[in-house]
């Protein structure tokens, strides 16, 4: 106290300290700073008071306006469900293979579809639905279908899956390992003949009669695959597992077979609908053909 002094340039009284020569003044904060820091003081207590506040063990004090953000979103979501079920309604009634019919009603499927694919499949078939040919998911863009293409045959896929450990109706092929069952020069032979079928390589005899002794019940004597059995098609530039002669000749000795999860447990029905109208939209999606089954009569189903 007694080093304050009144500082005459000012007329204001100093602090009392002194450092190196230099004074601070004790100039008194502005009336209106002052009213703003009890009010911002005034509000924080109402805050605390009217909403969640203070962190307890396995929740916060609620309030007592009973407001919490978690809340809110749940208003927001019943509001958005209820404004989609007149829609969802008529989806339910609606067969799949007649969604085309109705283009408003295809596109708030293939819009809700979007969502649920990002949601439940992005995770394998990509944000973009490109797949990965390293890890053998398949690309969803192309037109190339192991099960059939059309929103049914989609719908199918979804709902039981492939190779789903369990499901009675889970779509399931297998390749046998050739691993042991052919000479080196038979093998080469029959990697030659498989790239010759879309054009990369050079197709032989030998290879051709490996082929069909090995291949042709499955595949197709041309290459064109069988969707029965999920066989892949041969003949075109689409590969699921790589075209290169390594990756065929690995295939054919230890062949590679992925499995997707039969979602028809997981997922309602509407939204499983949905996400097959989306698949389908993606650019490869077939027009949905009834086909009357005579087992005296082949059927070529090419993509």
């Amino acid at each position: 106290m007694a080093n304050k002094r009144i500082d005459e340039p000012t007329g204001t009284q100093t602090v009392g300290h002194e450092w190196d020569g230099i004074e601070e003044l004790d100039t008194p904060l502005p009336r209106w700073w002052l009213w703003t820091f009890y009010l911002t003081i005034i509000f924080a207590i109402g805050y605390v008071i009217a909403f969640p506040a203070w962190p307890m063990l396995d929740r916060a004090t609620s309030g007592l306006l009973g407001w919490s953000s978690r809340g809110q979103l749940a208003e927001e979501v019943d509001l958005a469900q209820v404004a989609q079920q007149g829609m969802r309604d008529t989806l339910a009634r609606t067969p799949i293979e007649r969604l085309p019919d109705d283009s408003a009603l295809m596109a708030q499927a293939v819009a809700g579809g979007r969502a649920a694919f990002a949601v439940n499949c992005s995770q394998c078939h990509g944000s973009g639905a490109a797949g990965s040919q390293r890890l053998g998911y398949p690309n969803l863009n192309d037109d190339d279908w192991l099960w059939g293409g059309d929103l049914k045959a989609i719908e199918y896929t979804i709902v039981n899956g492939i190779r789903q450990p369990g499901h009675p109706d889970t779509r399931s092929s297998v390749m046998p390992a050739f691993e042991g069952a052919f000479e080196p020069q038979q093998l080469e032979a029959l990697v030659s003949h498989v790239l010759s079928l879309s054009g990369k390589g050079r197709s032989t005899s030998l290879g051709a009669q490996t082929f069909a002794d090995n291949c042709a019940a499955c595949h197709g004597n041309q290459g064109q695959g069988n969707r029965e059995v999920g066989a892949p098609r041969l003949n075109d530039a689409i590969w699921l597992r790589g075209g290169t002669a390594e990756d065929i000749r690995r295939q054919v000795l230890q062949p590679r077979m992925g499995a997707m999860p039969a979602w028809g447990d997981r997922l309602d029905p509407v939204t499983i609908k949905m996400l097959a109208a989306y698949v389908h939209s993606l650019g490869g999606g077939e027009d949905f053909v009834e086909v009357a089954k005579d087992p005296e009569v082949e059927v070529d189903e090419q993509p």
